[in-house]
């Protein structure tokens, strides 16, 4: 998926794709450098009635692709795929909004990583992921 600079204004309001959207994500910030998106609680829980850990790392992998993205743009290769994933489940949120900030540990030319710390409305750490893109050209 291309981002271009006008196009960055759909991730805001469609959660960036429509997994984000069906599950409430909503980005407030975008760049290579800093993606920030939330996600409520309700709707997105396991049968016990916590966080489900896969909506955890739906959020992760949707903020760290976008950042992917929008690094890729700056070395022509505007095509972010995942290729690995994974998450640390630290504690468990019943209720509210979950935070999710992603910032890049590696930025090269063929390859995109990212780390997503996941925090409740207290600031506590929920979940902490790691996501691994290849960017491809057009």
């Amino acid at each position: 998926m291309d981002i271009a600079a006008d196009s960055v204004q759909e991730l805001f309001t469609d959660g960036g794709g429509s997994l984000g959207a069906r599950m409430g994500i909503q980005l407030s910030e975008a760049s290579a450098e800093r993606v920030v998106g939330t996600m409520p609680v309700e709707g997105n829980t396991q049968p016990y009635g916590l966080l489900h850990g896969g909506a955890s790392c739906v959020l992760a992998e949707t903020l760290g692709s976008v950042g992917a993205v929008m690094h890729g743009q700056t070395v022509d290769r505007p095509f972010a795929v995942g290729v690995d994933i994974n998450a640390t489940h630290h504690k468990s949120a019943r209720s509210g909004v979950v935070t999710g900030v992603a910032t890049p540990v590696h930025r090269g030319r063929t390859m995109a990583t990212y780390e997503i710390v996941i925090t409740d409305d207290s600031g506590e750490r929920v979940c902490t992921a790691r996501i691994t893109c290849l960017l491809r050209g057009a």
